[in-house]
């Protein structure tokens, strides 16, 4: 039995690993998986995938990139989500900001540097025609660092995921003032390149057991229904996102490599671009 543990965040876009690990599929093909669930996001899976602490990591696509760039031993192993993430823009309920425009030189409150919370800004401010080399950060690393950050005017607004922050819109902890889809899919499976070397067998039965169940995922019956009890979220909200979220099975495309290059690069986030071979395991 080979024991492969992998990191993500604790998002509804990860159901379908627990399903595989709670109806025992991986081991079905030998392998025991053990999920991590990491509420800093995408900066801190990075930090666990470098030290070893994870075998596999659910990365953001944008944050995958920046890493690889900077020399980080990773290789993305396919695509995850295909379809974009929609990041919504909060500030403390009670604000005086009441629109995106509002918060040009306010302070945004970001997971950590190299986070989807912290690239996406400026791709935010790119938007809104804002300059980029203005931006100011507090580092709050997750969501309840931004919760005691915002009412406190540490910062003044946070960038994170729509349907998972919902909540804490509805109760009244956060006031959303709009969202910022990313330009690209979000989500990669990403692993380093010396793992893959030596478990390339491993993670290829862990990727097709996987795959199955993604491909028929939006037809599972009661989705939503199950996935607002589990996540408490409303099932409303559930139906919104899973009609605007898809999983994909392949590997990532040339093109969006090249898109999220290209846009980390004009915002001075990355100093250089790679060829497309440097980003993607061997198949």
């Amino acid at each position: 039995m080979t024991k492969i543990t992998v990191g993500g965040v604790p998002e509804h876009f990860n159901y379908p690993w627990h399903i595989a690990i709670r109806e025992q599929l991986f081991e079905k093909e030998g392998i025991e998986v053990e999920w991590i669930d990491f509420y800093g996001g995408t900066g801190e899976l990075s930090e666990a995938l470098k030290n070893n602490e994870i075998d596999i990591a659910i990365m953001l696509t944008e944050g995958i990139v920046k890493e690889i760039i900077e020399g980080s031993n990773f290789k993305i192993l396919q695509n995850y989500i295909s379809s974009p993430l929609i990041w919504g823009i909060h500030v403390a309920a009670n604000s005086q900001y009441k629109s995106i425009s509002d918060l040009e030189h306010t302070k945004a409150a970001i997971s950590r540097y190299g986070s989807g919370s912290h690239l996406l800004a400026y791709v935010n401010a790119k938007n809104q025609g804002w300059n980029t080399q203005e931006l100011d950060f507090e580092v709050v690393n997750d969501l309840s660092g931004a919760i005691e950050a915002l009412p406190n005017d540490d910062a003044q607004y946070f960038m994170w995921e729509h349907f998972t922050t919902k909540p804490l819109v509805d109760d009244g902890t956060f006031r959303r003032v709009g969202d910022c889809p990313s330009p690209w899919p979000c989500f990669v499976i990403a692993s380093t390149e010396d793992y893959l070397n030596v478990n390339s067998s491993a993670i290829e039965k862990l990727l097709s057991v996987l795959n199955t169940i993604t491909e028929d995922f939006k037809n599972i019956e009661n989705l939503a229904e199950i996935l607002a009890e589990e996540y408490q979220q409303k099932e409303e909200d559930i139906a919104l996102w899973l009609e605007k979220t898809e999983w994909g099975q392949q590997q990532i495309k040339k093109e969006t490599i090249e898109e999220t290059q290209n846009q980390l690069f004009d915002l001075n986030l990355i100093e250089k671009k790679l060829p497309f071979k440097n980003f993607v395991a061997n198949s």
